[in-house]
């Protein structure tokens, strides 16, 4: 793992968090239980703070951070699709951020929500829980559906299984001629 302290922010880490080599945890970030953080990912509480609930997926090359002394919340068994960001932002419990979207400072996305892939949810903008945006900017489009919470619900436990299969199971395979 690439975990940092930067000037006393030390990173706090739950239980069974997997953070892959190539991804930094810098200063003040705290993971919950059983998150998983995929390659090339960047948490950054250098000059901010960031909170991750527990069984949450940061996937591969996402970028976390917040303004200075502003802090970005991400809640339990949330997925981070991979390629996006989260910036000074509120992200609450079982959303589904799609892959390259952005969650731009002070915005808010309520529990249950989903956010397509490459959409930008601007600086103050609030996505009110169960509902869908797509779009730049993000504009709602519908509501979360019974059987997509099912699905999506079902899907949580992928990346916290993960989490605790990577350590053991990732090896560097050697490098050919």
């Amino acid at each position: 793992m690439t975990i940092y302290e930067f000037e006393d922010r030390v990173p706090t880490l739950g239980d069974n968090v997997y953070v892959h080599p190539s991804a930094d945890v810098i200063g003040l970030v705290t993971l919950g239980d059983d998150c998983f953080v995929g390659p090339g990912a960047r948490i950054r509480g250098d000059y901010g703070e960031i909170v991750i609930g527990q069984g949450t997926s940061i996937e591969e090359n996402c970028v976390i951070h917040a303004r200075p002394d502003q802090v970005t919340r991400i809640g339990d068994y949330v997925t981070v699709g991979h390629g996006s960001i989260v910036h000074t932002a509120t992200v609450e419990d079982y959303v589904v951020l799609g892959m390259g979207s952005i969650v731009s400072d002070y915005a808010t996305v309520g529990e249950w929500a989903a956010v397509g892939e490459g959409a930008v949810v601007s600086q103050s903008t609030e996505i009110p829980a169960g509902k869908v945006a797509v779009g730049v900017p993000a504009k709602v489009v519908g509501d979360t559906k019974k059987e997509w919470r099912e699905l999506w619900g079902s899907y949580k436990h992928v990346y916290p299984d993960l989490a605790r299969r990577y350590p053991k199971g990732l090896k560097e395979v050697a490098k050919g001629d």
